[in-house]
């Protein structure tokens, strides 16, 4: 169906899908709800982890601090702008990705993994998002069939 371009949306009027009564449920799922905020919460994990005192040792220091303030703080964004602006998700999910995985050696080994983790599942999600279907009420169920002569 997709590669033949079945689902191709030609219209601009059909690609907006009509809001379904049900508040947050219909919102959320026209949006990559969960993979934004896996990206988010990726980023608040490794904010956290960059800021930890161990005994009197302290993790972040000079410029390094400002990677770990920094990283964290752009993987949150990027989570909350992948759902505000889902017509872009392609673009945050590359970034989200290539930040995540700088974070490795950025941040504390990406916030001791798990944020690194949490964020490049995120970012895959965010990525592989397909979007709400586009209904189309003028073809009846059994207009989606191809017929040939």
């Amino acid at each position: 169906m997709l590669l033949n371009g079945a689902d191709a949306v030609i219209d601009e009027e059909a690609a907006v899908v009509p809001a379904e009564p049900g508040g947050f449920r219909s919102w959320r799922r026209r949006r990559p709800f969960i993979g934004g905020v896996l990206v988010a919460l990726g980023g608040v994990e490794m904010f956290f982890s960059g800021q930890l005192d161990i005994g009197h040792l302290h993790v972040q220091m000079g410029i390094e601090g400002m990677q770990a303030t920094i990283i964290p703080v752009l993987l949150l964004l990027l989570g909350i702008l992948a759902i505000a602006m889902p017509t872009h998700h392609i673009f945050y999910g590359v970034i989200a990705l290539a930040v995540a995985i700088y974070s490795l050696i950025g941040v504390n080994l990406g916030g001791f993994l798990i944020g690194m983790l949490l964020s490049t599942v995120g970012g895959i999600l965010v990525v592989a998002w397909m979007g709400p279907k586009a209904t189309s009420a003028a073809a009846p169920d059994g207009a989606d069939e191809v017929t040939t002569s």
